[in-house]
């Protein structure tokens, strides 16, 4: 039976007699460290087992049988206390001489491998009296038995026939095993995957190894953070390195070379392998090996295969084998490895390194990386390419062969900061060739470009690549050129880029090359796509030509997920899942991860505007943290991120994500994702009322989409912008603002801003109404909204609908009721109305809430009062409806913040409860419903005055809902309300 420590404890429960029951015998083997002893320890104190007498038995000491167990074991629960020490006492009567006692006893025996030939007699004598109800659990290592196989060596012990002889064999820790370990050791944000992952290989799971390297991380300075290098960097620990230098050192100097070899092989090796590394000959050899299995320094791993039962034992090792000794291991180590098939050639490269052999170190580099790179491996060969070049001393022609590579997965990959630095200074070297110099310029004007948000020096650095390449490698000029095609850098004209497509596509003819043709179409799409152009789908067909290239695949996958991601910004959402999988499907199979992210990107923005919010805020959070090394490619994520905390009210949390975490500033993001990004700050700096703020927001991010051009990019912030502006008093800018922006779009296809076109009349349409008190602009109004809303439904766009539908009852109830009173009363109506629960001034409120919130409603006026149209009743009715209908909406979706301000403005239409008793409802020891509302609200962060104004209450009014709040459920503070309300929303 093969069992951990926990189940071979279960098995010998299980397996103890009873009173009068026949006698039993366990033998439990384990190699060092797999808890023997502590697995006695653990049965000798283990309460509701049956109760014989327990002698223990260590072997190899003076005491021999002991009446009471010896000190405790260290636990394996790396921080759980340790027992106090009890003193060892030796029993002073010897056992009598059929082995026990009278009466059933439990016999302990440790470490059976250590016992003498008159210890072993002895142990044999007491096994073969065993009486009724007794048992013995016998310990040892199998790899130090004196006779392997036989605990108590030879001859084979007489057993009394009713005893029952069973075999328990420990196994190491399983990963999930360590994991757990781990974690009690570790501070949660350090034991990472990574790091268990790493603790498991080195450490092959044995149990005492495990806690002894965990103690050593632990208290590694500077603290440990969870990486597999520093692992790797934390040492053996002493018990385990004391054990295989004690064994290696047992051996005959001529044989140690053997040992000395699977050191530095450093993993499981054939005889041949190991004996050729060894340099002892085949005889020579064949004898060293048999003698280090027999001495236990080494074991057989697997049928064949000979190492170190702990793979991080080969390090104590090659630290004692001496200088040159080693760099003669390490020359036939290479040579070795390399005819494995396939070869390791990174590996290859540390051997031939470690020898001293400088020509064969860089060329196995070369291979390591190349190889890397055909299988999609780009982080491998970035890291080891990275490491080399940063090295001093480097020839130049090895500096000219590695740096292209190096640039070309790190474009393909996922850079790393270092890589941009590592190629910004090879790029300065003057003795680089002239057409490696302008292939290493264009990877890193691709990455400074795509990968790190460092838009002007990206560009300077392409137009530089472009013209330095034109010469000497044209197919890489052409990809150059196709580069600055694309449009979604700001500060670049769409005409400039117009101009540079022309360019490329001349240059892509002339070159002949397939794959920069394919180049310059997927920037060709994008550049159409942007614009709205309405042949641009059947460009896009070109792009989707099957190709057996894998260079031409690459660029058409980059092409089609470059087109989903356009697609999302002009509404297309139908197309998006075809293109994303198309996408993505020859990502995955030309090994281009840096594509293959994108698309993961997009999909949240996807996910976002079709309302498919449900752990969205999760999936985002996850998508950050994996691209940690490279934030830019995030930028999507945070954005969904912040949109999703403005609409739940956790505004304190949306100025973090939208300004993705201070990593990027919202103008230095893709023109799209800055406008739409920009959008939700100046909405809700107008929440909390900082118009002026929000209308020098609105200006400058405007200003970045009227530099680009590309006007179907303004969708997502123009309404908020001319909102701004508008209530700044600035309106003869609004009105150029959606003047701009509608001879902008032209006759191009793009639903979602056309939408917006219509959102953003609407707004400027109610802003001059209720600023010049004309109900039948509101009405207007009120009609643009549901227009707006229509096209947002084709689309869909759930939220955006939602909020223009909001925005269309809005208009029609202010225009009910003809109000303009200003705020101070018509929060003083609804503190009335809040305080009675009855519909109280509902036309002060209506025409407040025409000025400061975002709902839903239809219009459709049929009488006029003193000149001008209004709602009739039914128009009324309906706008309400649609309200109430919004506010279920934006419940479902997680928009605490849209339901609460629709819910607020239903109040104050909706007339009081027939039935009901006069007076508040009590609510004596449960928040009532306003409470719970502005309770959720608070916790999520808005402060009073925020409150007060997406609820149409008085900060006063709302300073008391909270202290009821506080009150009722026991909270101390409103970060303690949130743990009580059970968490922010």
């Amino acid at each position: 039976m093969i069992t951990t420590c926990g189940s071979a404890l279960r098995s010998l429960v299980g397996a103890l007699p009873a009173r009068h029951a026949e006698p039993v015998l366990m033998y439990v083997e384990g190699a060092a460290g797999t808890g023997k002893s502590h697995l006695l320890q653990e049965l000798a104190d283990l309460p509701g087992t049956p109760d014989p007498a327990r002698r223990w038995w260590r072997c190899g000491t003076d005491g021999g049988c002991l009446d009471e167990p010896p000190a405790p074991q260290k636990p394996e629960k790396p921080g759980e206390p340790e027992k106090p020490e009890e003193p060892e006492k030796a029993n002073e009567h010897r056992p009598e001489e059929n082995g026990h006692r009278p009466g059933p006893t439990l016999w302990l025996v440790d470490d059976v491998h250590r016992a003498g030939e008159d210890e072993l007699r002895r142990l044999r004598r007491m096994l073969e009296g065993l009486g009724p109800g007794s048992a013995a659990v016998v310990t040892y290592r199998p790899e130090e038995l004196a006779v392997p196989g036989l605990p108590l060596g030879g001859p084979p012990i007489a057993y009394p026939a009713g005893l029952t002889v069973l075999r328990n064999r420990l196994a190491p820790w399983d990963e999930e095993r360590v994991r757990r370990a781990a974690a009690g050791a570790l501070d949660e944000s350090s034991c990472t995957a990574e790091a268990v992952a790493r603790l498991y290989e080195r450490t092959a799971g044995v149990p005492r190894v495990v806690v002894d390297l965990l103690a050593m991380v632990r208290e590694q300075w500077p603290a440990f953070t969870g990486t597999a290098a520093e692992v790797d960097a934390a040492g053996v620990p002493a018990r385990l390195a004391e054990l295989v230098l004690s064994r290696t050192h047992a051996l005959a100097p001529e044989d140690r070379p053997v040992v000395w070899a699977a050191a530095v092989l450093d993993g499981p090796a054939g005889r041949d392998e190991l004996i050729a590394v060894s340099g002892l000959g085949a005889a020579a050899g064949g004898r060293a090996l048999l003698r280090a299995l027999e001495s236990a320094a080494l074991t057989e791993l697997d049928e064949g295969r000979y190492g170190f039962a702990v793979p991080l034992a080969a390090s104590a090792v090659r630290a004692t084998v001496p200088g040159p000794v080693r760099q003669d291991l390490h020359r036939r180590t290479a040579n070795a490895l390399s005819r494995r098939q396939p070869v390791a050639w990174a590996a290859v490269a540390d051997h031939h390194r470690a020898a001293g052999d400088g020509h064969r170190w860089l060329r196995a580099v070369e291979r390591a990386a190349e190889a890397a790179e055909a299988s999609g491996r780009h982080e491998q060969a970035i890291t080891l390419l990275e490491r080399t070049l940063a090295l001093p001393g480097l020839p130049p022609q090895a500096r000219a062969r590695l740096a292209p590579l190096l640039a070309r997965n790190a474009v393909t990959g996922l850079r790393s900061d270092q890589t941009v630095e590592v190629l910004a200074q090879i790029v300065q070297d003057a003795a680089l060739p002239q057409a490696v110099r302008g292939e290493l310029r264009l990877d890193l004007g691709l990455m400074l470009c795509n990968q790190m948000g460092r838009f002007a020096e990206g560009w300077r650095v392409l137009e530089i690549a472009a013209a330095e390449l034109h010469e000497v490698r044209s197919p890489l000029a052409v990809r150059a050129m196709a580069a600055l095609v694309s449009p979604n850098w700001p500060g670049v004209s769409l005409d400039v880029h117009r101009g540079w497509l022309i360019r490329a596509e001349a240059a892509a003819e002339e070159s002949g090359d397939d794959a920069m043709r394919t180049a310059v179409l997927a920037n060709h799409v994008g550049l159409a796509m942007s614009w709205a152009d309405p042949e641009v789908w059947d460009l896009l067909e070109r792009l989707r030509v099957k190709s057996a290239d894998p260079a031409c695949a690459r660029q058409a996958a980059r092409g089609l997920c470059n087109a989903a991601d356009s697609a999302v910004w002009l509404g297309f959402h139908g197309r998006v899942g075809d293109l994303l999988a198309e996408g993505r499907e020859l990502s995955v199979r030309t090994g281009a991860p840096y594509t293959e992210h994108s698309a993961m990107a997009t999909r949240l923005l996807q996910e976002w505007w079709t309302g498919r919010w449900l752990g969205l805020d999760k999936r985002c959070e996850d998508f950050v943290a994996a691209t940690a090394d490279m934030p830019f490619i995030a930028s999507d994520a945070y954005v969904v991120r912040g949109l999703l905390a403005v609409a739940q009210g956790n505004w304190g949390e949306a100025r973090s994500w939208l300004s993705q975490q201070g990593t990027f500033a919202t103008e230095k993001l893709p023109v799209p994702l800055g406008a739409a990004a920009a959008g939700a700050v100046i909405r809700l700096t107008l929440a909390r009322q900082d118009v002026d703020d929000a209308a020098e927001r609105a200006r400058a991010a405007w200003k970045v989409v009227a530099d680009k051009g590309v006007w179907p990019w303004a969708a997502e912030l123009a309404p908020w912008a001319v909102e701004a502006l508008a209530h700044a008093g600035d309106g003869a800018t609004a009105r150029t603002m959606v003047r701009n922006f509608s001879q902008g779009l032209g006759p191009g296809d793009a639903p979602a801003a056309r939408a917006a076109l219509v959102w953003s009349r609407a707004v400027l349409t109610e802003t001059e109404a209720l600023a010049q008190e004309r109900r039948d602009g509101l009405l207007e109004a009120a009609r643009l909204y549901e227009e707006a809303a229509a096209a947002y439904g084709e689309l869909p766009r759930p939220y955006s609908q939602a909020l223009t539908t909001e925005g269309a009852a809005r208009c029609v109830l202010a225009a009910d009721t003809g109000d303009t009173a200003d705020g101070t009363e018509v929060a003083a109506a609804a503190d009335a109305a809040d305080t009675a629960d009855t519909a109280a001034s509902p036309a002060r409120k209506t025409a407040k809430a025409g000025r400061t919130g975002k709902a839903t409603g239809s219009a459709s006026p049929d009488r006029k009062t003193g000149g001008e149209a209004v709602p009739d009743e039914a128009a009324t009715t309906a706008a309400l409806a649609e309200l109430e209908s919004c506010a279920r909406r934006f419940t479902d979706l997680g928009a605490v913040w849209d339901a609460a301000r629709a819910r607020a403005l239903l109040r104050t239409r909706q007339p009081a409860r027939k039935g009901r008793p006069p007076g508040r409802p009590s609510h004596a020891d449960q928040l009532s419903p306003r409470e719970e509302e502005v309770a959720q609200l608070a916790v999520a962060g808005l402060t009073n005055r925020e409150i007060a104004a997406t609820l149409h209450l008085s900060p006063r009014t709302v300073e008391q809902h909270i202290a009821g709040a506080m009150r009722k459920t026991g909270a101390l503070s409103r970060r303690d309300l949130a743990h009580r309300l059970g968490g922010a929303p």
